[in-house]
């Protein structure tokens, strides 16, 4: 297990939305600083992402200072949003559960709107440390993530990718792969493990930072969709289904808890602790 750095980091400022691959980022309780606290939501009120629609892959949002973001998408004038000044809260609905977030400027509801050709406004998580907990069945008390799918951080290897798409060209849809890192939207990407070896990761140290591994990572149609011209096709879910089936997940990934924050950055040993 020695010889493990990381690769690559990934932020995303906005939920289903392209993100910035910085050199390092720090560390926060509901994960690294600036990922996923924005999403996008439709008219009544439910969070967008990829899943409904694909297009918000060619869309980028890039970190600002003080908590901001710029965004792009093709076809439509960039747009500066600023961090929503305090306000009335704004009850959003993520997998039937609702979290408060505070609504973003109209400017940017018009700029989702007109990309989208739908009714959608964005919307920012103002207090990550009280909006949304981890879940009970995995969480130690007062654990809690922003608007990421379920857990602070999700981390992957190389080498699993490489096993994978080994694995797609001996299946059925072998023209698909191989598939490249970003259908699966990892925050940190670590080199030199072996394949899988993640899925028995309990504790990691990456930099000054310690994380809990809590389980693996079930994917979804997300995974399907190219991000560079947002068409769909079947891998990697037909693989997974057929080789990585973890009781009802099709896994591929960690998911991670910060346990000791800190500073991580591209280079940084991977030390397993447990």
């Amino acid at each position: 297990m020695s010889n493990m750095y990381v690769q690559a980091l990934h932020v995303h400022p906005v939920k289903s939305v392209a993100g910035t691959a910085p050199n390092e980022v720090a560390v926060e309780p509901w994960g690294l600083s600036g990922d996923r606290r924005w999403a996008v939501v439709d008219g009544e009120g439910a969070v967008i992402t990829q899943r409904q629609q694909p297009r918000l892959a060619l869309a980028s949002a890039r970190p600002l200072g003080g908590g901001g973001i710029a965004l792009s998408a093709p076809g439509m004038a960039d747009l500066t949003v600023e961090v929503p000044e305090p306000g009335p809260r704004e009850p959003v609905v993520l997998f039937g559960k609702k979290i408060e977030t505070v609504a973003a400027a109209r400017a940017a509801a018009d700029w989702f709107g007109a990309y989208l050709g739908v009714p959608a406004h964005l919307v920012h998580m103002d207090d990550p440390a009280v909006r949304r907990p981890v879940d009970p069945d995995y969480a130690l008390p007062g654990e809690t993530v922003s608007l990421a799918d379920a857990y602070p951080l999700l981390i992957t290897t190389l080498a699993s990718l490489d096993a994978l798409n080994s694995l797609i060209a001996q299946g059925d849809h072998p023209g698909e792969g191989p598939l490249p890192m970003n259908r699966f939207r990892p925050n940190v990407v670590v080199s030199g493990a072996q394949a899988w070896a993640e899925d028995d990761w309990r504790r990691i140290a990456i930099g000054d930072a310690v994380f809990r591994g809590v389980r693996e990572c079930g994917r979804c149609i997300v995974t399907t969709t190219d991000q560079v011209t947002a068409e769909r096709g079947k891998e990697p879910l037909k693989t997974l289904a057929k080789h990585r089936r973890i009781g009802k997940s099709l896994a591929f990934g960690r998911q991670l808890v910060p346990v000791r924050l800190g500073t991580v950055r591209v280079g940084d040993e991977v030390r397993v602790m447990e």
